[in-house]
């Protein structure tokens, strides 16, 4: 069954319920939380160490083939019957393939070796806003600009609207059966995608709902459980803004912005800072 979604989600489980009361605890992906506003982590230390991992040996092996390859080619007599011909014509469209996997596969090692500090993404149920700050791998676009691989600081700052934005479960097709949740940014009142957020890497079973319901909790002011459950207590603010948001390129007023309790605020806070509606 296709999703509601254009343009489509490859592997849409389903839709996740936004509202609704979750009975769920603090997850280990919380950094911080205040009454304000909380900070989940997406990219722990063992993601990055396993999938950095996983995309290396991956690389290696379709850079090795791709080698062997062209080591044949080159160095052994060329085809001179039919049968030779359409299987050198099967083995270049073999390499075309692997190129173009390399080239999806490349920034996905580059974003695992060297994100830092977990790329958190924040929730301001006060205004009904939610900012990330990550690098442009986190975004699912299929062709990306080879130009791009070895920019660190290329960076999208995006601050967005929690009405717009809807929790998906997608499927990754792995023997271990693991799911990963992410947020359709749509346009106001379509099912328009303008953007996906990745909220909730690889889970399993009910592990892919925990994040997803803790923010729904928190946003919607249900009762949470664990409030004070994150790496950084609620009255850590100081540390967990020096730890963790320092130094990785957020802007002044958005920092502000997090603490914000109000529309009015907020507005505020943006006109102080030349900030373009």
């Amino acid at each position: 069954m296709p999703s509601q979604y254009q343009p489509q989600i490859f592997g849409w489980i389903g839709d996740l319920e936004k509202g609704g009361n979750y009975l769920t605890g603090a997850d280990d992906r919380l950094l911080y939380a205040n009454d304000n506003y909380c900070a989940f982590i997406r990219k722990t230390k063992s993601d990055q160490i396993f999938y950095s991992f996983g995309w290396f040996i991956s690389i290696f092996g379709l850079s090795f083939y791709i080698g062997i390859y062209f080591y044949f080619v080159f160095t052994m007599t060329p085809a001179v019957n039919n049968d030779e011909k359409i299987m050198d014509i099967v083995l270049l469209l073999m390499n075309i393939t692997c190129f173009f996997a390399l080239y999806l596969l490349i920034p996905e090692l580059y974003h695992n070796l060297f994100t830092r500090r977990g790329s958190p993404i924040i929730f301001n149920r006060k205004t009904g806003k939610v900012y990330i700050n990550e690098s442009y791998f986190f975004n699912f676009k299929v062709l990306r600009n080879p130009l791009t691989f070895l920019h660190p600081n290329k960076k999208r700052i995006k601050e967005y609207d929690w009405a717009h934005l809807q929790g998906v479960v997608v499927h990754n097709f792995s023997r271990s059966s693991l799911n990963t949740t992410i947020l359709m940014v749509c346009k106001p009142n379509t099912h328009k995608t303008i953007d996906h957020i990745l909220l909730d890497p690889l889970r399993a079973g009910i592990g892919s709902y925990l994040v997803w319901g803790w923010v729904n909790n928190f946003m919607c002011a249900n009762k949470l459980a664990g409030l004070n459950d994150g790496k950084y207590k609620w009255e850590q603010e100081t540390q967990f803004k020096e730890k963790i948001i320092k130094g990785q390129g957020w802007p002044e007023w958005m920092v502000e912005a997090f603490n914000a309790t109000s529309q009015e605020e907020l507005a505020e806070i943006k006109q102080r800072h030349h900030v373009k509606q």
